[in-house]
């Protein structure tokens, strides 16, 4: 399996990015799919999720200004993220539920980096 990551760049706060991932080598389309984000010194946490069926579920801190969807045919799930804050900078990853595994290992690829500037 194969995880891509792209679309993050460094754009000002209030700025918008739009993430992609594509999955390569194992499809994701019958499992829910998240992305996370990694800030320098913190722990990976859930930003935002989305069910099979297409429910979704937001990190507080994104509620409102984060929009996951997903297009199984291409195996890719994206993330719409508007109203940037400096506080959103961080490597953004995403995953199936539960992630995808080599060698015995989570799997997360290299993830995209987002950097908000105030």
């Amino acid at each position: 399996v194969q995880l891509q990551a792209s679309g993050g760049g460094l754009v000002q706060a209030g700025g918008s990015l739009r993430l992609s991932c594509a999955a390569s080598g194992r499809s994701f389309s019958l499992n829910a799919v998240a992305w996370y984000r990694q800030a320098p010194g913190k722990q990976r946490e859930l930003v935002a999720l989305i069910a099979s069926g297409g429910n979704t579920n937001y990190a507080d801190s994104v509620k409102g200004r984060f929009t996951i969807s997903r297009d199984n045919a291409k195996n890719t799930v994206y993330l719409q993220m508007n109203s940037l804050k400096p506080d959103d900078t961080a490597v953004y990853y995403c995953n199936r539920i539960p992630p995808f595994s080599r060698g015995g290992f989570d799997y997360w690829g290299q993830g995209t980096q987002v950097t908000v500037s105030s």
